[in-house]
């Protein structure tokens, strides 16, 4: 067998499992969508509230619920107690114009 013809079926093997790869993502996308909209009317009717990420501090349990000064309780300079929140920013303060 020639190199160019094992070249060209690697080539057209290579393209068949892209292909089966889009297939396949296209197909789980459809699964993962009815899913996701059973979930959301689930946590709407039971009212549930954002994801829990860490158990450590409760500025680091719930980012969007968090004061901007609980991390500075003991005080304003003092370091962090905990490895949590190094890894959560804090939460984004929209104002709204009067």
């Amino acid at each position: 067998m020639r190199k160019s013809t094992v070249f060209f079926i690697f080539i057209v093997s290579s393209l068949l499992l892209s292909a089966a790869f889009l297939l396949h993502a296209r197909m789980s996308q459809i699964s993962s969508e009815q899913t996701l909209t059973a979930n959301a009317k689930m946590v709407k009717s039971l009212w549930l509230t954002d994801l829990c990420l860490f158990t450590e501090a409760r500025y680091t349990r719930h980012p969007s619920m968090a004061d901007l000064h609980s991390p500075f309780q003991d005080h304003p300079l003092a370091m962090d107690h905990f490895p949590s929140g190094s890894l959560v920013s804090p939460p984004r303060i929209h104002h709204e114009a009067p």
